[in-house]
């Protein structure tokens, strides 16, 4: 494929400091943060009602995080039509904020991070239903590791099938000692279908994915960063707190440079080395005529924090 398909070469659009798409008003990150516009309240199976996705932008010393929750106590956060329709439209508002450089996915529900899929739901399908509805999941993740700014995981309990494979579409995931991930689809007699079989082996090698596929077993938090699974491990009442402290490192730094770095290693690797080292040139060359790169070097010569403004 030519370079150029594979780059879209342009020069990186300036972020500017204005909002794009609006999150709503605050709300505390346990309280689940902001409503999502457009989602509305609507009435779920079982008697459920209210936002099960929220968006929350920080400010002060987080400004420039944006925060998303999974709210769905009812069903453990499982992926169903509403949940599933609501993190679309949380990723189209993160996408359209401009001012946001770092995006953490994280559950507000207690002892689980997201069950995986909605499988009582799934059972009053079709089976062109069902078809549709994993490949509207799997289009969803794939929106999410397609986000320009990074991404991180909160996990926090269980990251079961679905919730193991929303995990892997971020960038980096920070998780409790005791939480657990696994990928039970085969013995529900179906596979990982929201990603698993193709960044799972990524991330850990093809001979640990199969083994984790075929067994469906859980991996605590000290085997998983061993496997690679998990970047941090950390204790289960620190996960957030260090999240926060990893998006607050993150968002130092310039976000056309977070864009271009984020672009370079995704797109490289899909690519030979060669090709991978033309696309990294191609993507820097577009960084020399920003403000932001001429404000780093001169917050370095005045030995001050830069402003950056994604210029």
């Amino acid at each position: 494929m030519p370079l150029r398909s594979l780059l879209e070469v342009q020069a990186p659009a300036s972020l500017g400091n204005k909002h794009g798409a609006s999150a709503g008003a605050a709300a505390s990150p346990g309280a689940g943060g902001a409503a999502v516009p457009g989602t509305g309240a609507a009435a779920t199976a079982e008697g459920e009602s209210g936002l099960h996705v929220s968006v929350e932008p920080l400010s002060g010393a987080h400004e420039g995080v944006s925060v998303i929750s999974l709210s769905r106590p009812a069903a453990r956060n499982a992926i169903g039509r509403q949940l599933l329709r609501e993190l679309a439209e949380a990723l189209d508002t993160v996408r359209q904020e401009r001012t946001t450089r770092c995006v953490l996915v994280r559950s507000v529900v207690s002892g689980v991070f997201c069950a995986g899929a909605d499988l009582k739901e799934r059972a009053g399908m079709t089976q062109s239903e069902a078809a549709e509805f994993v490949s509207r999941i799997r289009r969803t993740f794939s929106e999410l590791q397609d986000l320009p700014m990074p991404t991180v995981a909160v996990v926090e309990g269980l990251a079961l099938g679905g919730g193991a494979e929303l995990a892997l579409a971020c960038d980096i995931r920070v998780m409790g000692a005791g939480a657990s991930i696994a990928f039970p689809e085969a013995q529900l007699g179906i596979i990982p279908g929201a990603g698993g079989t193709q960044r799972l082996p990524r991330i850990v090698g093809a001979s640990r994915a199969k083994e984790l596929i075929f067994t469906g077993r859980r991996v605590g938090g000290e085997e998983a960063q061993k496997l690679m699974l998990a970047d941090h491990v950390v204790p289960d009442d620190q996960v957030y707190n260090r999240a926060l402290q990893l998006a607050e490192q993150i968002v130092r730094s310039a976000p056309l440079s977070l864009r271009q770095a984020k672009a370079a290693v995704n797109r490289g690797l899909e690519v030979d080395l060669h090709t991978g080292l033309a696309m990294e040139e191609a993507l820097y060359a577009q960084l020399l005529p920003t403000r932001d790169r001429q404000e780093g070097l001169k917050a370095f010569a005045e030995k001050r924090k830069p402003a950056y403004t994604g210029e």
